[in-house]
């Protein structure tokens, strides 16, 4: 998903290249007014190229939710109230595209792609979007308030019950982190060697 713009905000599922018999690993990024370098990689518990699975993203005020299968595998909080920002104003498209990343994306880029495997095909059935439609030609803060439940007006995403997890999904979520986390940039002292400060406060 992404908004457009320099100062867009952005939220990625990214599947990276792989070699035969490794296991996939699966990338997301959020990117909030234009800055990205949020990453975080982890090995999938099945071949996602052997049967369709379900890929979602939950966004709302409070948090934004990465699941696989309905078992969230990322949550990125609003952390407003801390100084940092959250992307809540500007209204999101859905892309999906296949792109040659072999400079980084397969082991580090040590792996290149191999051509003589193209056509490359991804495929998507069950597509769904339940959201808020927002016109680009309102202001974003105007669509903010229009998607923003009210007395008048609900809407599920903004429910009471969807402002965190539930404890059976924390507990989904802490088994992801401990089986199948492989990279996260809140620990790549290399990186950052002074830890982001949305990395401090988040608690997963």
């Amino acid at each position: 998903m992404s908004s457009d713009g320099p100062n867009h905000n952005e939220f990625d599922f990214e599947f990276l290249g792989n070699t035969t018999g490794e296991p996939y690993l699966v990338q997301t990024n959020v990117y909030v007014n234009g800055v990205g370098n949020r990453e975080q990689r982890l090995d999938l518990w099945f071949d996602p190229t052997k049967e369709f699975h379900t890929y979602s993203l939950l966004w709302n005020q409070r948090q934004v939710v990465f699941l696989v299968d309905e078992t969230p595998i990322r949550v990125h909080t609003n952390l407003e109230h801390k100084g940092i920002p959250f992307p809540k104003d500007q209204a999101m498209g859905v892309y999906s595209s296949i792109w040659n990343a072999d400079d980084w994306a397969t082991q580090g880029g040590r792996v290149k792609t191999d051509w003589s495997h193209a056509p490359f095909v991804a495929s998507y059935k069950g597509f769904e979007i339940d959201a808020c439609e927002c016109p680009a030609s309102v202001a974003g803060a105007d669509n903010a308030k229009k998607c923003s439940s009210s007395a008048e007006k609900r809407f599920w995403w903004d429910e009471p019950t969807l402002s965190e997890l539930n404890v059976h999904q924390s507990h989904q979520l802490m088994w992801v982190r401990a089986n199948h986390l492989i990279y996260d940039y809140c620990t790549d002292t290399s990186r950052f060697p002074a830890i982001p400060t949305e990395c401090v406060h988040h608690r997963h």
